[in-house]
């Protein structure tokens, strides 16, 4: 993988984006502890090594989570990338959390855009020379599907810029399905569920949006409600990557890896099982075409039986991404087409 991954990135001409002495974030995904379908540290390593190669002083990073969690603050973030092999001399760089120590060390960008007047993204992004986005392909209930668009504008949004980005949603309880565990009592940074008569209960006057519960819950007792149309939560995603990408689009690049293809993203502490065989990697300039390319390859596979993926959605070719979490993830590619971030059509070469 190390000398595919060389040759992917020779390929894609992703050393352009930047120049000798440039500072250059890899943005990526350290993975929540208990998870274990997160990108290997060994998949960074050869990127470090590649940039460090051409002159240039890369570093590994990621803003801090808005639930409550492994990677809340920078302390909790840091020991758990190390604790997941993201250290010397694993990767041979060194990790910043790019919001700061609680997430407030940011930066507000100007957007003017049709959701966000500006975007408040972690400083460590806003002052890098150059971006490599560094994003596993999986599953996610927002945007059907995580991949470098997702990676980007949401993870390096700071903990009130995700919040800004997830506030359009408000989930349900489903009483027949809870248990009464207290799980998504103890995991919702808002303090807006209680326990009452065995049953959770949520106050919408408290609730952040933030989807820690849907995620939480073991007996899948919460409903979204207004998650499964969510187009504007994906147009502010885009809305981020548009202004982290302000003034920096040519000092971009992209790498994205399907593999471990689960239904949710690395965030949960816990990882369900591959619903589709490992494709493999992509490489790009354009952050659209590569997303394009990564959902057309997912949905093209054989899914796996017996996984959270409907057997009426195992044939190549269905909607997996859809049929996992009731998303349509469409929305945020045309939408990121439309502000000129990149280009839904692409050209696949083999390398």
């Amino acid at each position: 993988m190390p000398n595919k991954i060389a040759k992917l990135f020779k390929a894609a001409k992703i050393g352009d984006a930047f120049k000798k002495g440039d500072l250059v974030a890899i943005k990526t995904h350290f993975g929540e502890p208990g998870s274990h379908t997160f990108l290997r540290p060994q998949y960074s390593a050869k990127i470090v090594e590649l940039v460090a190669k051409k002159g240039g002083k890369p570093f590994l990073t990621d803003s801090n989570t808005l639930y409550i969690g492994g990677r809340t603050n920078a302390v909790d973030h840091l020991i758990s990338a190390a604790r997941h092999g993201y250290v010397f001399p694993v990767v041979n760089a060194p990790v910043i959390i790019a919001d700061g120590l609680t997430g407030r060390d940011y930066t507000e960008i100007k957007v003017d855009l049709r959701n966000c007047k500006t975007v408040k993204v972690g400083s460590a992004a806003a002052h890098a020379d150059s971006i490599i986005c560094v994003s596993h392909v999986k599953g996610h209930i927002m945007t059907g599907f995580g991949g470098a668009m997702k990676n980007l504008g949401m993870g390096f949004g700071s903990r009130v810029g995700k919040l800004e980005m997830h506030t359009s949603y408000r989930p349900m309880v489903k009483e027949d399905a809870c248990k009464g565990c207290g799980r998504c009592v103890e995991h919702c940074p808002g303090h807006a569920i209680t326990l009452r008569g065995k049953k959770a209960r949520i106050a919408a006057r408290k609730c952040i949006g933030c989807g820690e519960c849907f995620i939480t819950c073991l007996n899948q007792a919460i409903d979204p409600g207004e998650w499964s149309s969510n187009e504007k939560g994906q147009e502010k995603i885009v809305e981020y990557c548009y202004g982290i990408m302000k003034g920096k689009k040519d000092r971009m690049g992209f790498i994205s890896f399907i593999v471990d293809f689960t239904p949710l993203c690395d965030c949960p502490s816990w990882s369900d099982h591959p619903v589709i065989p490992d494709v493999g990697v992509l490489a790009s300039r354009d952050i659209v075409s590569i997303d394009q390319a990564a959902a057309d390859l997912v949905n093209a596979q054989a899914g796996f039986e017996g996984t959270k993926l409907d057997k009426d959605f195992l044939a190549p070719g269905k909607d997996k991404i859809q049929a996992l979490n009731n998303v349509d993830w469409r929305p945020m590619l045309r939408y990121a087409e439309e502000l000129g971030l990149g280009s839904r059509k692409y050209e696949l070469v083999k390398v």
